[in-house]
């Protein structure tokens, strides 16, 4: 069993205001996809102008805030929303919900695209490789703040969680989704991004990348505790959401490998 590296989940205090390892990890993510949006940019083929970053990482973020939460409320908890509608606005009470975060930056994406004159799948092709270090930084704060752990395990890489009332050894689910949909999936985009692409192949292997990476880590992850039903007695929320996006992902693929043999880039 490897011992659980109790972090402070509280990063620093300045009197009444506590900072947290969480909020610093949005913070990293939208500053360093904004560099590397930049970077993108100067790409001969890049559809966003360098000019045109800064509002694209602004509509993101409103995208990723705003989708995340009310996804969460109405993926994760519906019921609460009915019986306390003003829930919805106590955003410091926790709940983020990463499928409604990416309908909120696809609906950011569309609007900024509409704007520019730019197709979403362009735009979605130059956004889906800064996805993961918010990933990636986002599932690191999930674990310093001991939230959404694993199912719990005999095998020697299990953790026991300060937090977690029945202290067993549990699979560290959140450094799993840290390396698959943050790192892993980084490497798979900055490889194919190295060139000219045609339009909707990075965007369809971030679908499908998350997708298939949160299906499997989630028969290991703990389901959230006031979601013990399961559908067809199998699959857990999260792999129910995800589902549509693999499809999604194989389909954007399969088109853009067509446009490829007819010689078109995005």
């Amino acid at each position: 069993m490897l011992p659980y590296p109790e972090i402070d989940p509280v990063a620093f205090s300045v009197g009444p205001l506590s900072v947290h390892w969480y909020g610093i990890a949005y913070l990293l993510s939208f500053v360093g996809a904004w560099r590397y949006a930049l970077w993108r940019s100067r790409k001969p083929w890049s559809p966003v102008a360098a000019n045109q970053v800064e509002d694209l990482i602004f509509y993101g973020a409103l995208g990723v805030i705003l989708g995340g939460r009310f996804g969460y409320v109405f993926f994760y908890q519906f019921g609460r929303f009915l019986d306390d509608p003003l829930w919805v606005l106590r955003v410091w009470e926790g709940g983020m919900s990463f499928h409604g975060g990416l309908l909120g930056v696809i609906a950011a994406m569309w609007f900024f695209g509409r704007r520019r004159r730019i197709g979403l799948l362009q735009v979605g092709d130059f956004v889906a490789p800064l996805a993961p270090i918010g990933l990636f930084l986002g599932r690191l704060a999930n674990f310093v703040g001991q939230e959404l752990w694993g199912r719990p395990t005999s095998a020697w890489y299990g953790m026991v969680f300060p937090a977690d009332p029945q202290q067993l050894p549990r699979h560290p689910s959140q450094l799993y989704e840290a390396m698959l949909e943050g790192v892993l999936l980084f490497l798979l985009l900055l490889w194919f991004g190295r060139k000219p692409r045609p339009a909707g192949m990075l965007s369809g292997l971030f679908l499908a990348g998350y997708g298939l990476s949160r299906f499997l880590v989630e028969f290991v992850r703990a389901p959230d505790a006031h979601l013990t039903e399961l559908t067809f007695g199998w699959m857990t929320r999260g792999q129910l959401l995800s589902l549509p996006m693999v499809l999604v992902g194989f389909v954007l693929i399969d088109l853009a490998w067509k446009r490829s043999d007819k010689g078109e880039n995005s």
